[in-house]
């Protein structure tokens, strides 16, 4: 497969620079049958028995803004997850001359880079962890050119566990009276935890898809999730994922039955047209980045309806990507 088959023309227009206010008055395309709908509906597009499965990750204040001790330069990091030795994994820009021993001054907090570059990512290890939640700032996305008045909006409203530098922007369109609706009709729902990153969010950079590899992030399944995936399919209901996060977490610990398994790990999983899907059966994702491997994982799930769902969602003016609109789509048999 080739990268240029998962690309699109996407306007600048079409990209959303600002959340829409409330959450759940975003647009969702129906792409059972092409259908406008509004977020608040899709309690009435579940069935009494369907499981909602969310990734209930907190993204970290990530940004840190400072300079080369070196030479005074302006510097930018991006922290991506911590390894057990204290190492923080960072992207870092500009990443030109950036070597082990390098420092950076990030107020009253020091890191040096202790490895790599590779690939683009450094080891960092700080003088203090302890601020970096005060010092740093919430990671938009590049597209995303004006200023987000409230952090909490770059956050869902079940957002837990603080682990991630993006967030599972699906689950933005969530609120509490959303979630209401879907316990009064029947629907249930579980957790999962995907700690996005470099994975997530990593360009395609190669002409074969099958040439991509990701970057391991860390996730995990609870035993009330397996428990609750394991009901679903006795009773014969749908597992629906929100976003894409949650689609690799739960796949990475599938059973051929489509039920779960409990545990923690790295998943490095890179979903594609031809890949076997066992445990998903619907997923609520926003509108991805031509040729990203979000767009390549939706290809694998629905087939080449991606193309007509995303050709209608430009012709009827949905915004696309992390602050944009929502699709609904359940996986090609």
């Amino acid at each position: 497969m080739q990268i240029t088959d998962f690309r699109y023309e996407l306007p600048e227009q079409s990209i959303a620079q600002t959340p829409i206010e409330p959450r759940d008055a975003a647009r969702l395309l129906d792409t059972r049958d092409m259908v406008d709908r509004v977020f608040c509906d899709l309690p009435d597009m579940l069935d009494p028995g369907d499981l909602v499965v969310v990734n209930t990750t907190r993204v970290r204040r990530a940004r840190l803004r400072g300079r080369k001790r070196a030479t005074g330069g302006k510097v930018e990091m991006l922290l991506l997850d911590r390894k057990e030795d204290g190492t923080w994994r960072a992207l870092v820009a500009p990443a030109r001359r950036v070597r082990p021993g390098s420092v950076f001054d990030f107020g009253d907090v020091d890191g040096t880079v202790v490895d790599g570059p590779d690939g683009g990512v450094v080891g960092v290890v700080f003088s203090d962890d302890a601020p970096l939640e005060r010092i740093g700032t919430i990671p938009l996305p590049p597209y995303i050119k004006e200023d987000l008045e409230d952090p909490e909006r770059y956050q869902t409203v079940y957002a837990d566990l603080l682990g991630s530098a993006a967030a599972p922007t699906a689950g933005l369109h969530f609120t509490p009276a959303v979630l209401d609706r879907l316990d009064e009709r029947g629907v249930r729902r579980a957790t999962v935890d995907l700690r996005v990153g470099l994975g997530t969010f990593q360009p395609i950079s190669v002409d074969r898809v099958e040439d991509h590899r990701m970057h391991r992030e860390w996730c995990s399944v609870p035993e009330v999730t397996a428990a609750a995936v394991a009901d679903t399919r006795r009773m014969g209901g749908k597992v629906v994922a929100v976003g894409t996060t949650t689609v690799r977490t739960l796949e990475t610990f599938a059973r051929e039955d489509g039920t779960v398994s409990v545990g923690a790990t790295e998943t490095d999983l890179f979903l594609t047209p031809g890949s076997t899907f066992h445990v998903v059966d619907g997923l609520i994702t926003n509108f991805h980045i031509p040729g990203s491997s979000l767009l390549v994982m939706l290809a694998g799930f629905m087939g080449d309806r991606w193309r007509a769902a995303y050709s209608t969602a430009l012709d009827r003016g949905y915004r696309f990507l992390s602050f944009g609109d929502a699709m609904y789509c359940e996986r090609q048999r």
